[in-house]
């Protein structure tokens, strides 16, 4: 009740736009309807009002609610844009998808805002390429300093829409009769796509490519100076001693990845993003520099195919422990994937490591930024078929980026992919957004001494391990 409260307490008018006389009229009823449940239309009055457009050529009719005790009112107006100049207040525009002119319209609301006033844009879909539409993506991708609230029908379902709908016609309830209700509503929609854009806040048209070709190509290096390195075990790897597998892979670390780590530059901050698999797809390590004007590039990358558990752990610490200002890491927990982000998590701490469970909801919130990287031309990836064909499969599903069912053959053809660099870049774009402080040669000191260098664990400190046997 923003308009019954007095100024001190945030009271202000509130204005309402909807497409149809019809939606005013329902608006100011519904208003009138809480005002009267806290008591305050006693105090207030409803009026209608009419004005002259003189562009349309015609009589407009309003509806207004006015609180004589805060001085403030509730007022439909019609879409005309003009009609919000030199007002104040909180604007709420209804089916903001269907209105003719919402680009004016919308402008003329933000005028509003610099005297602290609220603009609400409520809206089912029209089509993927409309305007309101726009609006979602742009403050998905960080461009705009919106909130996004989507309440789709089984939202509301579950917060008790049917029950009220029940009580208000005096039906029974009952889960079945719920059930029916809802199927009944999408099995009777015109087709699949506009009961989803009705009911499900997926607009149509919205399926495909999410990240084009061209954009892909553009951000990536005009030279190959990014590595791609890779480390397949061999067949035999898990019948090895630990001791030794420990000595192949350390040696690899040293070969291949320390030269990488020596070279990144101390001016830099990075962070790191991973795809984890124990078999079949790739583990990818992907860690990103983010330069003082806050570019972001691909460091070098990391692909593990058919490594151990343990080993897959020995190469993330080695990593981490030498990334300069190392700022935090975003890890897949999905599934066996919670051993190595646990691994992580447990030396860095949660303010450094973020465990993902990889869900609609999460690529919802975060691949829209990772496509506002590369729209803004603020990240630059290696040039590679394979960075080309993993992030091809980054797909529109209902509405919802993410990565599809498909599979490519890897470099050589001696695997099968499926899109595991897209989601470590992703998770890297998230861990850029972290929060964590910087990891440089004086925190590192403060780390226990088992925490430092390589990250390999040693147990002959710990007195533990001599209680192992024989303690009661």
């Amino acid at each position: 009740m923003t308009a019954a409260k007095p100024r001190r307490r945030g009271g202000r008018n509130v204005f309402y736009v909807g497409s149809r006389q019809e939606m005013a009229l329902e608006y100011i009823a519904a208003c009138a309807l809480f005002a009267r449940a806290f008591n305050q239309l006693a105090k207030a009055d409803v009026w209608e009002q009419t004005f002259w457009d003189s562009d349309k050529k015609e009589e407009i009719l309003t509806y207004m609610i006015r609180f004589p005790n805060s001085g403030f009112k509730v007022q439909a107006l019609s879409s005309r844009p003009s009609n919000l100049r030199g007002l104040q207040g909180d604007v709420v525009i209804d089916e903001a998808a269907f209105h003719e002119a919402l680009d004016e319209l919308l402008k003329a609301a933000f005028a509003l805002t610099m005297w602290g006033a609220r603009v609400r844009i409520i809206s089912t879909h029209n089509g993927v390429d409309n305007l309101f539409n726009q609006y979602i993506q742009d403050a998905r991708e960080g461009r705009k300093d919106y909130s996004v609230h989507r309440i789709t029908l089984d939202d509301a379902i579950a917060d008790g829409l049917y029950r009220r709908i029940c009580y208000v016609t005096n039906q029974p309830w009952s889960p079945e009769a719920e059930k029916a209700w809802r199927d009944g509503l999408y099995r009777n929609a015109p087709n699949k796509e506009s009961a989803d854009e009705e009911y499900g806040c997926i607009p149509k048209k919205s399926g495909g490519a999410y990240l084009s070709r061209v954009l892909i190509e553009a951000a990536m290096t005009p030279v190959r100076d990014i590595p791609i390195l890779r480390f397949e075990a061999p067949d035999d790897f898990e019948s090895l001693t630990p001791q030794m597998r420990h000595g192949i892979v350390q040696d690899w670390c040293e070969q291949e990845l320390l030269p990488l780590l020596d070279a990144l530059s101390p001016l830099n901050k990075h962070v790191l993003g991973e795809d984890f698999a124990r078999r079949g797809d790739l583990t990818v390590f992907v860690p990103l520099a983010i330069t003082p004007d806050l570019r972001k590039r691909e460091c070098f990358r990391v692909e593990l195919r058919n490594v151990t558990y343990d080993q897959q752990r020995q190469i993330l610490l080695f990593i981490l422990s030498r990334l300069p200002r190392f700022t935090g890491a975003a890890f897949d927990a999905t599934g066996n994937g919670g051993y190595l982000a646990e691994a992580a998590r447990l030396i860095y701490g949660p303010e450094m490591i973020d465990c993902v469970n990889l869900t609609a909801s999460w690529y919802q919130e975060w691949m829209p930024k990772l496509k506002g990287e590369f729209e803004a031309q603020n990240i630059t990836i290696a040039r590679h078929q394979t960075t080309l064909d993993d992030l091809l499969h980054i797909k529109v599903d209902k509405g919802i980026p993410q990565i599809d069912k498909g599979r490519t053959k890897d470099e050589g053809g001696k695997g099968r992919r499926h899109g595991d660099f897209a989601v470590a870049l992703c998770m890297a774009v998230r861990a850029s957004y972290m929060n964590g402080f910087v990891i440089d040669e004086d925190s590192i000191q403060a780390l226990p001494p088992r925490h430092r260098g390589d990250g390999v664990d040693n147990d002959d400190f710990d007195d533990y391990h001599q209680f192992e046997r024989g303690g009661w």
